[in-house]
C-alpha cells in the first residue's frame, strides 16, 4: 500500500487524544539550544519517478555481482526475475507450494501444477516432472530419493558445491534409510569434481 499522509484534521484528533495543542509540544523535552530552528538544506521533492532514476543513478556506484567478481556462493549468485512473477505470484493458486487434495475446491492450483508440469517435461524432455515442492532444499532431496529408487541403488553422490542447508535436508531425508551419502569435492576452479 501507498503512503497516504495525515490531513490536517487527522493530526488535530491525534494531538488530542494524546492531549498536546500542537507538536512543537511533542519536543519539549529536547533542550531549546539544541532544536534545529531553520529547514534542513535538502533539494526540492522529487516525484516517484524522478526519485527512482536518481536511486538508479546513484546505485550505479554500488558494487553488486554484475560489476565484480564475486565468490560468495551458498545460493548468492546473480539471477533474473521476470517483471510478469510480481503480478502472478498475486494468484492465489501460486501463494503456496502445498498440492490441495480437494480437486472440486482447488480446481485452478491444480489445473496450473498441471499444466507447468506439462511444459516442464515438454522442454526438458524428461519423462515427468514434479512442481509441488515446497523449497530448493526439499526438491534436492526428493530427488535423491527418486533416483534411489529408479536405479534401486542406495548410494547418492552430493557435490560439495550444493548449498550446505541443501545437504543438510538431503542427509535429514536419508538418515533412517537404507542411504549412503557421498560427498564429492569441488575441483580448483570450483567445478564438482568428477
Amino acid at each position: 500500500m501507498h503512503y497516504l499522509p495525515h490531513t490536517t484534521q487527522d493530526i488535530r484528533k491525534m494531538l488530542e487524544a494524546i492531549g498536546v495543542k500542537n507538536t512543537d509540544e511533542l519536543f519539549t523535552e529536547i533542550p531549546e539550544p539544541l532544536r534545529l530552528k531553520r529547514p534542513l538544506n535538502l533539494d526540492a521533492p522529487l516525484s516517484e519517478p524522478e526519485l527512482a532514476r536518481e536511486m538508479e543513478r546513484l546505485s550505479g556506484n554500488a558494487a553488486t555481482s554484475t560489476n565484480t567478481l564475486s565468490f560468495l556462493g551458498g545460493g548468492a549468485y546473480q539471477h533474473f526475475i521476470p517483471a510478469a512473477i510480481d503480478q502472478l505470484v498475486l494468484r492465489s493458486e501460486f501463494t503456496t507450494a502445498y498440492t490441495p487434495y480437494q480437486p472440486e475446491i482447488s480446481q485452478g492450483t491444480l489445473q496450473a501444477i498441471f499444466e507447468f508440469q506439462t511444459m516442464i517435461c515438454q522442454l526438458t524432455g524428461m519423462e515427468v516432472a514434479n512442481a509441488s515442492l515446497y523449497d530448493g532444499a526439499s526438491a534436492c532431496a526428493e530427488g535423491a530419493l527418486m533416483a534411489m529408487r529408479a536405479t534401486r541403488r542406495s548410494k547418492v553422490l552430493l557435490s560439495a558445491g550444493v548449498h550446505p542447508e541443501y545437504r543438510e535436508t538431503v542427509a535429514t531425508y536419508c538418515r533412517y534409510l537404507d542411504a549412503e551419502l557421498v560427498d564429492v569435492p569441488l575441483a580448483q576452479d570450483g567445478r564438482t569434481d568428477t
